[in-house]
C-alpha cells in the first residue's frame, strides 16, 4: 500500500522567484484548461486528449498561441539547460498515437515508422513537441531538447487505445530504428512475455526506455485521490525501465490521479502546455506520459552531452542528480552538469523503487533547505555524493548497474 505522506515540494532555490510568479500561475491552474503566464491573465487553451471515443473527430489545430513561458519550463529551468545541451545527435522515439508530420514546429525533425506520421488523437504530437519542438519567434515555449531527432512509432491504435502487444511492438520498432531514448506513453494494466522481451531487446541495444508509471486517466478533481488502489502498470513496472509520475505546479501529485505502486522520478505533467497535430496554436495536457516526455528529453540531453554514457548510466544520472524527495524530482540542469562519476556512488544493499506518496512534507522541505545551505558554503560535492548514496539501493533494485562498466563520461 502507498503511504499518504510526502510528495516533492517546490524547490527552495526558487523561493524568491516563486513570490513573484506564484499568484498568476495559481490563477491559471485554478481554472483549467489554461496556460499561466508570468504576468497577465491566463490564456484559455483546448485540452489534448490521450485517446478518442469511437466516432469522435480527429483533433484539429488550436486557435490560440500562448506566448509566455509555461510554468513547467520555468520550473525545469529549460532556458538555462539549452545553453549547455540541446539533444543534438540523439534520436528519441515516441511510442504513442503517432506524430503528425504536419506540425510546423516539428518540421524536418521527425522520422515515422509505418503509419506513425499521422496522428488523429494528437497526443503523440504533443509529447514530441515537449521533447523537441523548435523555438518559434515570439513564443517562449520550445522543446526541452530542441535539436534531438524524433522517431514516431505507433504504440496504440488510431484512436489511442493500447494493449501490451501494441506497446511491445512499438518498443521493438523503436529499437530497430536506432532510437537511443524511447518515451512510452501508454501504461497498460498487465505485463506480458512480449513486453518483457521488448524491454530486454532495448537493453541489449543500449536504448533507455522512459515510461509513464500510470495511465493518463480522466480525473475527478473534486476527489482527494483516486478511489482505485495503487497498482503496477507496464512497461514502467518492468525491470530496467525508468518509470515517471506527474506533479503539478505545487510539486504534488494531482488530485484524482491514478496511483502506481512506485516510480523512479517525478516531473511536471499536470496542466502543461504543448503543440497540436497541425497549426501553430497550443493545447494543454495532463498525465504521467507528459512527465515521462520531459524525463526522456532530459535523457536525450544527457546522452548528447555525454555520448560515452550507457543507457543504464544515463538512468542513474537522472535519478542521482534529481532533487531529493520521496519520488526524486527531475533536475535537467543537474543531470547534464553533474560531477562525472557521482552517479556511480553505491549505498548499502536493501530498498527498492520508492513508493509514490501524495501529501506534502514540510520536514522534508526544511531538510532540503538546510542541505542547500551546506552546498552554498562549499559542500556541494558532498551533497551530490550523499544523495547518490541514498538513491543507490533504488537504482540497484531497478537494475541500473554500477557505472564502473561505462566509459567515463566527458568532463
Amino acid at each position: 500500500m502507498i503511504r499518504r505522506s510526502p510528495a516533492p515540494g517546490p524547490r527552495p532555490r526558487h523561493a524568491l522567484r516563486a513570490l513573484v510568479v506564484l499568484l498568476p500561475v495559481l490563477a491559471a491552474v485554478a481554472c483549467p484548461p489554461a496556460a499561466g503566464a508570468v504576468s497577465g491573465e491566463p490564456v484559455r487553451l483546448p485540452v489534448m486528449p490521450s485517446r478518442l471515443a469511437a466516432g469522435a473527430a480527429c483533433t484539429g489545430g488550436s486557435a490560440t498561441v500562448a506566448e509566455a513561458t509555461p510554468w513547467e519550463q520555468r520550473d525545469l529551468e529549460l532556458s538555462r539547460v539549452r545553453g549547455v545541451a540541446t539533444g543534438a545527435g540523439v534520436t528519441v522515439a515516441v511510442v504513442d498515437t503517432g506524430v503528425s508530420l504536419a506540425a510546423p514546429s516539428l518540421a524536418g525533425r521527425v522520422t515515422a515508422v509505418g503509419a506513425a506520421g499521422s496522428d488523429c488523437v494528437g497526443h503523440g504530437t504533443f509529447v514530441a513537441g515537449l521533447m523537441a519542438a523548435a523555438p518559434v519567434r515570439g513564443v517562449a515555449f520550445a522543446g526541452a531538447a530542441p535539436r534531438a531527432h524524433v522517431l514516431a512509432v505507433r504504440g496504440t491504435d488510431e484512436r489511442g487505445t493500447a494493449t501490451d502487444a501494441t506497446v511491445a511492438a512499438g518498443i521493438r520498432a523503436a529499437v530497430d530504428a536506432g532510437a537511443r531514448v524511447i518515451a512510452v506513453s501508454p501504461a497498460v494494466s498487465h505485463g506480458s512475455a512480449a513486453l518483457r522481451g521488448a524491454v530486454a531487446h532495448a537493453a541489449d541495444h543500449d536504448a533507455l526506455i522512459v515510461a509513464a508509471a500510470a495511465p493518463d486517466a480522466l480525473r475527478d478533481r473534486t476527489s482527494s485521490a483516486s478511489s482505485r488502489p495503487p497498482a503496477d502498470y507496464w512497461p514502467a513496472a518492468d525491470t530496467g525501465v525508468l518509470s515517471v509520475v506527474d506533479v503539478d505546479v505545487r510539486g504534488h501529485r494531482p488530485q484524482g490521479a491514478v496511483v502506481p505502486v512506485h516510480a523512479d522520478l517525478a516531473a511536471p505533467g499536470d496542466g502543461v502546455l504543448g503543440i497540436g497535430p497541425r497549426g501553430r496554436g497550443h493545447f494543454i495536457g495532463s498525465g504521467p506520459s507528459l512527465a515521462a516526455a520531459y524525463v526522456a528529453a532530459t535523457a536525450a540531453l544527457v546522452r548528447s552531452a555525454h555520448p560515452g554514457l550507457s543507457a543504464a548510466g544515463t538512468a542513474r544520472r537522472l535519478i542521482t542528480s534529481a532533487y531529493p524527495a520521496d519520488v526524486p524530482r527531475l533536475d535537467p540542469l543537474g543531470a547534464v552538469t553533474q560531477v562525472p562519476g557521482a552517479e556511480s556512488v553505491q549505498a548499502a544493499p536493501g530498498g527498492g523503487a520508492r513508493p509514490v506518496r501524495l501529501e506534502p512534507d514540510e520536514s522534508g522541505a526544511r531538510a532540503t533547505r538546510r542541505a542547500l545551505v551546506v552546498a552554498g558554503t562549499g559542500g556541494g560535492l558532498l551533497l551530490v555524493v550523499a544523495w547518490a548514496a541514498a538513491a543507490g539501493p533504488r537504482g540497484r533494485a531497478r537494475r541500473w548497474r554500477p557505472a564502473g562498466n561505462d566509459p567515463a563520461p566527458p568532463a
